[in-house]
């Protein structure tokens, strides 16, 4: 018995070790969505880490492989062993989870003749079970995912329902995509082009039965939801069969690869029934792997500043949360443009809408830039072309401010933090993090650029790092109740408290959205005498009980940090 524990007592330390080293590991799992910065990013567009997949092991032409760098259209080569090899820069900005866009087999060419263009977007998926092998393979994605959990990174997939890539052709009008046709009429009759009836992956997805066969949206009415995105082949979502298809499809991603979330690509496309029986079912797959913070939020594109929208998506679909678009666009309309910063008031007033009201706002995914209506910079360059670069760059950097001191989960856009400013949306805002060879890209300025490409020192990396920190350093920044103190019909002072529900620290945080200086008082707590400053200059006390005296520079802001402790 002795010499048997002698044995057993060095293999019981080795799996005590081993138990703990995977329980710190796995610590990253405890945070809330809320807890988190992503960063979002088009690993095409990010680092090549292995030029050797850029085809896609397709020969032939950049019609038949989808490579050609020196169009925005196509495939420039960036892939999931690139964007391994820029952890640390990711992560030194003070990102917490990693966006990708779909890293799914994409159809790699679709268009007519002489209007082609490639899925380096991952938007035109084929092979759901594949990784797209322009982006490289499982091995790439199984070594890509290891280094990120092993910092503490989340990784969040990008995932379509709605549509897959363009396949199916109708008879009646095989030459052009197709108006739409109302439930009044009858479906177009689809066919599968010669060569193609065996493109989808998995099978049942190459049957037209399963799709709408419609024709092309309108994007308004019934179309909305009926209609080809595009030309992209609609998925009938109202279908048993599709539901639990796509049930099995990315409840098998989360089994394989244990991912922490779901960003939903147009989500607002789908019927509602869809997502009441697909949500919980991925929030039931996830905890069965032991991720119970599993973050699903719906793209619900919109030009509102309405969050009526959004909300419905929450409470009708039962969506756990979406994209805050109309923060996006508050955030332009009072930086950008010259609104007042009772836009900001009215846009969180509307938080109770959301099923779990407040609760729930605090999860939504908040951006000012992305991939489809363009970088904030631009916005800026379009509303004040008169604007000097010191300016544009205190405005991005004031807009990045709202993003992670404000309600909800800030989400940088790649490329953002070296001063990107692009020339649109879409491919235009589109760049490439590596050296390009996309003439269109190489010429745009850039906002403070020395033309090195993952420069640190950039003032707006070294801002949204700072920022960052500020986030992680105080629970308020991230968990805390919102109260907002003040706001203004013109731009100028907004200012609002971030309140941590358990300690109950109070932050106040102070924004100036005009180009003078600003000298105000902002209602405060009447129990709040004094403030330690967390960033800027915060006046160490109270001028009287429920008012707090503050001066700020142009398009700049505060934070001020109650202190109970004098």
């Amino acid at each position: 018995m002795i010499r048997a524990w002698r044995h057993a007592a060095p293999l019981l330390t080795l799996v005590a070790f081993i138990a703990s080293s995977v329980s710190a590991a796995e610590a990253f799992r405890s945070r809330q969505p809320q807890d988190e910065v992503i960063y979002f990013v088009l690993p095409d567009r990010f680092e090549n880490g292995d030029p050797a997949n850029d085809r896609g092991g397709i020969q032939g032409s950049r019609s038949q492989h989808g490579f050609d760098p020196a169009s925005k259209a196509f495939y420039h080569g960036g892939d999931l062993k690139g964007l391994t090899a820029r952890l640390d820069y990711i992560q030194s900005l003070g990102a917490t989870a990693i966006w990708l866009t779909p890293i799914f087999k994409n159809k790699p060419v679709q268009g007519a003749a002489g209007a082609e263009s490639a899925g380096y977007h991952g938007y035109w998926i084929a092979d759901f079970n594949r990784v797209d092998p322009h982006l490289g393979d499982d091995m790439a994605l199984r070594a890509f995912i290891a280094a990120a959990h092993g910092r503490g990174m989340k990784v969040y997939f990008d995932i379509v329902v709605n549509h897959t890539a363009d396949v199916i052709a109708y008879r009646e009008c095989p030459a052009a995509r197709c108006p739409y046709r109302s439930r009044s009429d009858r479906p177009y009759t689809p066919y599968l082009p010669r060569g193609e009836g065996h493109v989808k992956v998995p099978a049942w997805l190459n049957e037209p039965i399963f799709y709408h066969n419609r024709g092309n949206s309108t994007f308004e009415g019934e179309s909305s939801e009926l209609g080809d995105f595009v030309g992209l082949d609609d998925l009938m979502t109202e279908d048993p069969r599709v539901v639990q298809g796509f049930i099995d499809i990315y409840g098998e991603w989360i089994d394989r690869y244990r991912i922490d979330g779901y960003r939903i690509d147009t989500a607002k496309h789908v019927d509602a029934a869809f997502w009441q029986a697909f949500a919980p079912a991925m929030l039931a797959r996830a905890r069965a792997n032991g991720i119970d913070n599993f973050h699903l939020f719906g793209e619900v594109s919109t030009s509102l500043i309405e969050p009526a929208l959004l909300a419905r998506y929450t409470r009708v679909a039962k969506l756990p949360a979406v994209l805050d678009f109309a923060f996006a666009n508050a955030a332009r309309a009072v930086i950008a443009d010259s609104r007042g910063t009772n836009v900001l008031e009215r846009l969180f007033a509307d938080d109770p809408l959301y099923e779990g009201g407040e609760a729930t706002a605090l999860q939504l995914p908040t951006f000012i830039s992305n991939h489809d209506i363009g970088r904030f910079a631009w916005f800026v360059r379009q509303a004040r072309p008169e604007a000097s670069d010191d300016e544009v760059l205190k405005r991005v950097a004031l807009a990045h401010a709202m993003l992670f001191t404000l309600r909800g989960v800030p989400v940088v856009y790649y490329g953002d933090e070296q001063g990107f400013i692009g020339s649109g949306g879409d491919q235009d805002a589109r760049q490439d993090m590596f050296v390009s060879q996309t003439a269109a890209y190489r010429a745009e300025p850039r906002l403070r650029s020395s033309n090195a490409r993952f420069d640190r020192q950039h003032p707006l990396y070294r801002a949204i790092a700072d920022l960052a920190t500020l986030r992680q350093s105080h629970a308020a920044l991230r968990r805390g109740r919102q109260v907002v103190r003040n706001s203004s019909d013109t731009p100028g002072l907004f200012a609002v408290s971030r309140i941590d529900p358990k300690s109950q620290q109070e932050i106040v945080v102070v924004f100036n959205t005009s180009t003078q200086p600003l000298t105000a008082s902002v209602a405060i707590a009447a129990s709040a005498r004094h403030f330690t400053s967390l960033r800027g200059s915060c006046p160490a006390t109270a001028a009287v009980p429920g008012s707090y005296r503050v001066t700020l520079p142009p398009l700049d802001f505060i934070a001020c940090a109650v202190d109970e402790s004098r």
